[in-house]
């Protein structure tokens, strides 16, 4: 084994661990570090949709027990569209623009977690109805989908502004990513920017890191998920305009 497969490797180990803690697809970890490894920014971005839906099923069983099969199935309705113009549109928006989106979005998801407390009354009016839920999770994927993600990063703020609770919002994210990542690695696919062998041993890693996270995350109390997922977004809104500039 190379030394880059062992970086690969433990890139992977990395993101699926965050992956299956917070129930994000991983992209926002894996692309930046790949990308740093000396991957081209397209070619990461097929490797990341590629690895999800292996390492989301590893999360997803997982946490099986907590998933909301109902509006999962609007979300994957709402993400895979939002997942396919995405991966279309990739390279095609400034980087700057699109940094600048993805704050935005981070700011306003990061506030649905705490909705409930922060303002009430609007969080009594949000309905996790079919249209609010397939319009959020179009939304989210269209801009996710033009880095190359698949929308978990914002599907759990997301869905603890719909009113389910943190254990709740992770595994659906994991089971929906599945699905959206799916309809987003086609068409890099078919382009031909997945690059194999850093991909192998991505995949591996990324299996057994969301596994121990999914582990970790049943575990743990529900206000320590809701701090680090926190951290974790606006962390990655920071890096986002960061690289941007």
């Amino acid at each position: 084994m190379t030394a880059r497969s062992i970086v690969y490797l433990f890139i992977g180990l990395f993101s699926g661990f965050m992956s299956g803690l917070f129930g994000i697809g991983g992209g926002s970890v894996r692309i930046p570090l790949l990308n740093l490894a000396g991957l081209p920014l397209l070619n990461a971005f097929g490797i990341n949709l590629l690895v999800i839906p292996f390492s989301s099923s590893v999360g997803a069983l997982s946490q099986r027990r907590n998933i909301d099969k109902r509006i999962a199935l609007y979300m994957i309705t709402g993400g895979t569209l939002g997942s396919v113009t995405g991966a279309f549109l990739a390279g095609l928006i400034s980087t700057l623009a699109l940094a600048v989106v993805f704050v935005v979005v981070s700011v306003i998801t990061v506030v649905g977690i705490y909705l409930d407390r922060i303002a009430p009354a609007l969080a009594r009016k949000l309905s996790p109805g079919p249209r609010n839920i397939i319009v959020g999770s179009l939304a989210l994927n269209l801009i996710i989908g033009m880095r190359g993600g698949s929308g978990g990063a914002l599907f759990p703020p997301f869905l603890r502004a719909m009113k389910l609770n943190i254990h709740k919002a992770i595994a659906t994210s994991l089971f929906v990513t599945i699905f959206t990542a799916m309809a987003g690695v086609v068409i890099y696919w078919r382009r031909g920017d997945i690059v194999w062998l850093p991909a192998t041993f991505m995949l591996i890693g990324s299996m057994v890191g969301v596994r121990i996270g999914s582990r970790v995350s049943l575990k743990a109390k529900s206000t320590w998920l809701e701090i680090g997922l926190t951290i974790l977004v606006v962390a990655l809104a920071f890096i986002t305009i960061y690289k941007a500039l």
